[in-house]
């Protein structure tokens, strides 16, 4: 007699400490768990939200309190997870929605707390239903959904919003009642370049002339920069870069979201993944772009520099991205969020989803037509752009 399959189980846990790093890894690998890799994407992975959350910056205090939820069969065996949060407010997430809360409060509404499915203070796409690959991944999935549709619900929240998904994901979510927020960022493909010069090849003639005229710019100012890795990271060097990162984050946020403790956690648990671009002026640190990398892309994380150098932020966070990336074999660099300047460096429009569940349904209808609305403008707006391509075989097209 066939034995029936064993029933799947919800539950909420309030930090990811408190599950195997390998089990929630084999999650976050998804199908790339067969051939063995480690996950694409760093950002879901165990380390990285660990590091998050051992060192403070995301927590009940920070507005960012953990209640990841995972699916588990009946021997206990963790099938699937998503990286939730409870929030308290609608900073570090990248996908803006701080108008519908004022208009929902307004309303008389109360829009948070809320529930949010995301890499924290990270913009970069990537998996957020979380599924170990096998013969129950698609039921894993589908009860996955299902309970963060309850834990909503069940909660009397206002909402849940899972950004920047993959395109599937999305999909799937909106297949059972989430709204869809389409997004633009930029990234860079590497079309089997041997090296920077044939990058710039594949480019117009201004463009071209315009990037050789930035790095030499900067060449003149005598720096030594260095993507620096592994064992070559030291104290001195994370010291320099959270200088950078704290003085460019107090300028652009008003108090910065990770400390010092979380760069040191990283640094030990994901030091193979970690690129660290620095720039030296006479033996002094000056500035530096930090990123992190997966099998086949490089994502460009955070940027700071204490001096005034004219086109280093390019140098460092755009074209050093691209040498690394050729030199490695990555197939992409994804610079994160904003920058329309990127075009013209050679990163073009891609499109980010986000998944939105809305409880209210006066207050979804409402951003149903918003988002209706801003979809049309979004389409118009990527075809604007994407005329400003830099590459010379669209002239041709």
């Amino acid at each position: 007699m066939n034995r029936p399959a064993s029933t799947l189980s919800a539950r909420v846990v309030d930090g990811v400490a408190r599950i195997p790093a390998a089990a929630w890894d084999a999650c976050a690998a998804g199908e790339s768990a067969l051939a063995g890799d480690c996950p694409e994407n760093p950002f879901v992975g165990h380390a990285f939200l660990d590091a998050l959350e051992q060192s403070g910056s995301v927590g009940r205090k920070a507005g960012w309190l953990p209640q990841h939820l995972v699916i588990e069969d009946g021997s206990g065996t963790l099938l699937a997870a998503a990286p939730l949060y409870v929030k308290s407010h609608s900073q570090g997430e990248y996908v803006f929605d701080h108008g519908w809360a004022d208009a929902y409060e307004r309303a008389g509404g109360r829009y948070y707390p809320k529930l949010q499915v995301a890499a924290p203070f990270t913009p970069v796409p990537g998996p957020r239903l979380l599924v170990r690959a096998g013969p129950r991944a698609k039921e894993a999935r589908a009860a996955l959904i299902s309970a963060l549709i309850s834990a909503v619900e069940n909660s009397g929240m206002s909402s849940l919003h899972v950004t920047f998904a993959t395109r599937e994901e999305s999909d799937l979510l909106e297949q059972v009642g989430f709204l869809t927020r389409i997004g633009v960022q930029y990234h860079w493909a590497n079309e089997g370049y041997a090296e920077f010069g044939d990058f710039l090849s594949a480019l117009n003639s201004r463009k071209r002339k315009a990037i050789r005229k930035e790095r030499a710019a900067v060449a003149e100012y005598g720096l030594a920069i260095h993507a620096y890795e592994g064992a070559e990271l030291t104290a001195k060097h994370w010291d320099g870069f959270f200088a950078f990162y704290m003085d460019t984050g107090s300028r652009k946020w008003g108090r910065p979201y990770l400390n010092r403790d979380f760069f040191a956690r990283i640094a030990d648990s994901l030091r193979d993944r970690i690129v660290l671009m620095l720039a030296e002026n006479d033996g002094q640190l000056v500035a530096g772009a930090l990123n992190l990398k997966g099998p086949q892309a490089l994502y460009g994380r955070n940027w700071g520099c204490l001096e005034d150098y004219r086109f280093l932020h390019f140098e460092l966070c755009y074209y050093r991205a691209i040498d690394y990336a050729i030199a490695h074999k990555l197939s992409r660099v994804e610079a994160g969020a904003q920058g329309e300047h990127k075009i013209q460096r050679g990163y073009l429009p891609t499109d980010t989803y986000s998944s939105h569940w809305i409880s209210d349904p006066r207050l979804r209808a409402a951003i149903s037509d918003f988002l209706d609305r801003e979809r049309a403008y979004m389409a118009q707006e990527k075809t604007a752009l994407e005329e400003f391509t830099p590459y010379r075989h669209a002239e041709r097209s």
